[in-house]
């Protein structure tokens, strides 16, 4: 690994949401649509976590893994169709818990770890 390039990063959290390290892109705390319905929070996850993987000049194609965190498990039934709707097809791997998240609002986070080195 010859560089670790921070593309974004949140002083007041003091983490950042946009990492670089050689091949790989790993990107965290995903969300949008906060107050929403857990379908819209998906939707605005899934445009947040698009348009964290523009800086490093990816797609959502590139996304190999993502960690899925819902508010209430039960939700987890929706999420075969998000992916479909976003993902033409280009599935990650991906594994779903419950969190307790800092706001009642949040219904859905995503992280995610995506491949620079080229598309199948």
């Amino acid at each position: 690994m010859n560089n670790i390039t921070r593309l974004e990063v949140d002083d007041f959290w003091a983490d950042s949401t946009v990492i670089e390290a050689g091949d790989l892109v790993f990107v965290g705390y995903c969300m949008g649509n906060e107050g929403k319905s857990v379908e819209e929070q998906m939707d605005g996850a899934f445009e947040t976590l698009k348009n964290r993987l523009a800086l490093a000049g990816l797609g959502l194609e590139n996304v190999v893994k993502m960690d899925c965190l819902f508010k209430n498990i039960n939700d987890l039934n929706l999420l075969p169709a998000a992916i479909k709707k976003h993902f033409n097809g280009k599935f990650p791997t991906r594994k779903a818990f419950t969190s307790d998240f800092i706001r009642d609002g949040i219904l859905f986070q995503i992280d995610a770890i995506a491949y620079k080195g080229g598309n199948d």
